[in-house]
């Protein structure tokens, strides 16, 4: 390695960069446009790993989960062209998942710029940073002495306010150029604490209140935020909902814990949403799948009063007008609630103590056809893993069985144990299982659909290779069948674009270096999910789902005939 003293060339300066930034892992597919980057990792490979990924949408949403788990930038290299493109849906994941990440694309050479060159794209364009964009920032860096200035910048961007993505483009050329730069010191994400004199506001809403309701959830949440939130909530004894995919934001073992508030939604949850006379939205961004489609919280004005805090100053009425905006940091903001002072006596304890009990009552399942009970399945999940395990999930219907009927401790137990596209994204759950248990080395188990699964199930190569492990759970009922849920609702037995034939799952998983293993009967689960636990290499269980289990709650056919219904109606 060259020293500092002397110059050394600037793809191994970015290494040293990221070291200086405390990366410990970053995820990629090797191009030739960054060969002086990956160079840089075999210099400085005793301090950082770069783990190589087979497709780099599954890189981007390994990184993209390194970053929900640590609450640092995500990292993640990419060539130029179809290796950025690749990568665009872990960047819009960690976008509008408000998860803090750094994406680096290798570059078409300086003076080959803007003549289509092989694989060039422009950058700008296609990530374009706005709130409509996929990233917050997307920068070029031309000067290699510009490289520490610029790295640093993209860590303060990807942490402050609301934490997202940033996107750093590094030209062929310039990789090569020599530098006597120093990397800049570790930077911290900034904290914006609550305003005094709306936190007195606040107050006084709560003291009007008699049906108040919390919803947290959104990127920024630290162990010491959720703990501090927990203390809140029992000063005031509130309900408290976790908003969609963000289930490990408050203790769901908790006596105040009133439910999830996204897809698959606890219908008595919905209707105590939307008979609450005051929401304080702690955090989440109040997007589409935590507001029913804009329904259990009206839009542009809500009819209950409602009290937004978010760390972006542009996300507050941006969608809803709230009659009180904070803007905070969920370590500030919780901090300054906990000190809150309530009353002796408090109105609400009946209605806290009902929504926690339509919360238990919303895990007694529904009878369902055929020979696999996932609820059963769900409980021997809470059972045998470990407290501090990390459950994945893609996006489907088969994830609405660990959403429903799993308990997260979470945050406040100290740990991260959700990961989870709220952008609801297909293949996320295989690649951020594998991811979770390299940085961590803790329990990763993946939940997955058979759809879900082909999107990246290549990764399981990724982890044979490193010697990683996750438990993938694989429900196979031979469809993508949110879709399939849809298309009988609105097109009864017209079906198109829905069916599946699939490989052997089990067989396939072995043959990536993965045990594989299938069952048709819910006895069978807990032996394989033990044996899963103890051998040192992953495991893969494919469940035989009953195709016409399509949710929790009903079958396909219910809703077929419900259609042919109302179709019959007029």
């Amino acid at each position: 390695m060259s020293t500092a003293q002397n110059g050394q060339i600037a793809g191994h300066l970015i290494v040293e960069c990221l070291v200086a930034q405390g990366v410990t892992h970053a995820f990629g597919v090797p191009g030739e446009s960054y060969l002086a980057v990956l160079d840089g990792f075999h210099a400085y490979r005793e301090q950082i790993r770069f783990i190589i990924n087979r497709q780099e949408g599954g890189a981007a949403y390994m990184a993209e989960a390194h970053g929900k788990l640590s609450g640092r930038p995500g990292v993640c290299f990419v060539t130029r062209g179809p290796g950025a493109t690749n990568a665009a849906i872990g960047v819009h994941t960690a976008f509008q998942d408000s998860t803090p990440m750094v994406l680096f694309v290798g570059d078409v050479a300086s003076d080959q710029r803007d003549r289509e060159a092989f694989q060039e794209v422009e950058y700008s364009s296609f990530f374009g940073p706005s709130t409509k964009g996929m990233a917050k920032r997307v920068e070029r860096i031309d000067e290699p002495d510009r490289i520490p200035e610029y790295v640093a910048r993209a860590f303060a961007t990807a942490m402050n306010g609301r934490p997202g993505p940033v996107v750093l483009v590094l030209p062929e050329d310039m990789l090569v150029k020599t530098s006597t730069a120093r990397p800049l010191a570790r930077v911290e994400a900034v904290q914006a604490w609550s305003d005094p004199g709306s936190l007195r506001e606040l107050r006084e809403l709560l003291l009007q209140s008699k049906k108040p309701f919390v919803i947290a959830g959104g990127g920024g949440w630290t162990p010491q935020a959720a703990q501090a939130l927990q203390r809140f909530a029992e000063n005031w004894n509130l309900p408290v909902g976790n908003a969609f995919r963000f289930q490990d934001t408050f203790d769901n073992h908790h006596p105040q814990y009133a439910g999830d508030v996204g897809i698959g939604l606890n219908p008595k949850l919905a209707a105590r949403i939307k008979d609450s006379d005051l929401i304080l939205a702690i955090g989440p961004r109040l997007g589409e799948m935590t507001t029913g489609g804009y329904t259990l919280l009206q839009a542009p004005k809500a009819k209950q009063k409602l009290v937004h805090i978010h760390a972006s100053a542009e996300e507050l009425n941006r969608v809803y007008q709230a009659d009180l905006a904070i803007n905070a940091t969920m370590n500030a903001a919780a901090r300054s609630l906990e000190v809150l002072t309530a009353p002796p006596e408090l109105p609400w304890s009946a209605w806290t103590e009902a929504a926690h009990a339509d919360y238990e009552g919303n895990l007694v399942p529904q009878p369902l056809p055929g020979e696999i009970d996932m609820p059963a399945i769900v409980a021997l999940l809470k059972k045998h893993l470990p407290e501090d395990a990390v459950l994945t999930n893609g996006a489907g219907n088969f994830a609405s069985w660990v959403h429903r009927f799993f308990k997260h401790h979470g945050l406040a137990k100290g740990l991260k144990t959700q990961l989870a596209p709220t952008v609801g994204a297909m293949g996320y759950g295989v690649p951020a299982g594998i991811a979770a248990n390299i940085v961590t080395g803790r329990v990763a188990l993946t939940m997955t659909g058979d759809g879900d699964f082909l999107m990246n199930g290549q990764e399981l190569a990724t982890a044979a290779q490193y010697g990683a492990k996750s438990i993938v759970v694989l429900l196979n009922n031979g469809m993508f069948g949110t879709i399939r849920m849809h298309q009988e609702r609105d097109y009864p037995e017209h079906v198109s674009g829905t069916q599946l034939a699939n490989p052997d799952f089990a067989g396939l998983a072995r043959a990536y270096g993965y045990a594989g293993v299938r069952i048709t009967r819910t006895e069978q689960f807990e032996p394989e999910l033990v044996a899963a636990l103890e051998r040192k290499q992953g495991t893969l269980i494919e469940v035989m789902l009953d195709p016409d289990v399509i949710t929790t709650r009903g079958t396909l056919s219910s809703i077929t005939s419900a259609a042919l219904q109302r179709a019959a109606k007029g």
